[in-house]
């Protein structure tokens, strides 16, 4: 009898110890209209490092530290690749950012999750959408957004994670405009 109180007790606590925190992840995610970071990208092992904006809904500006002057916007339906000598345009719902850009989405996925992973210093939630499967990354002390994983369009594995976090900066609403086609500077 004893036993069995104990173990009842110790399932109580771990599943209000996870609902605490998916309410306080809705809660901070519910307050956040636009991300300013740092960021790494590893994409099969290959590094890059730079800086975006992400603004909700599905609006993302970003700045690799690479010679090539790359860049990555989306407007929140389509999505641009350019650098000095290449510009790539794709339908943004045919990517998995359209979802990691979606805060419904990831509100709805959060709440509807019965589980998640947790290290000492990273919560992670695994969520599975269509062909896509997302693995997001929040700060354990901070509750802020980490990063997140992903398959890309070429089945690449794609892992982001951000640093130096700013919440709800003003921005300007023209950093989200697709860049034209003129590959000159």
């Amino acid at each position: 009898m004893k036993k069995s109180f104990v173990i009842i007790f110790f399932f109580f606590l771990i599943s209000e110890s996870f609902a605490s925190i998916k309410s306080n992840i809705i809660k901070k995610l519910n307050y956040i209209e636009n991300i300013s970071f740092n960021f790494e990208q590893n994409i099969n092992d290959k590094i890059e490092k730079g800086n975006c904006i992400l603004q909700y809904p599905k609006k993302i500006f970003c700045r690799y530290d690479l010679n090539n002057k790359k860049i990555l916007v989306s407007n929140g339906t389509s999505i641009v690749i350019k650098t000095i000598s290449s510009y790539y345009i794709y339908p943004l719902k045919k990517t998995p950012l359209d979802l990691v850009l979606d805060k419904n989405f990831l509100l709805d996925e959060i709440s509807k999750s019965e589980s998640y992973y947790s290290d000492k210093n990273i919560i992670a939630f695994k969520f599975f959408k269509d062909e896509n499967e997302i693995i997001l990354f929040f700060d354990k002390k901070t509750l802020n957004l980490k990063g997140w994983q992903t398959i890309d369009l070429y089945q690449n594995l794609n892992i982001v994670y951000l640093s130096s976090i700013l919440i709800n900066q003003k921005i300007e609403k023209k950093k989200f405009e697709l860049p034209s086609s003129n590959l000159k500077n």
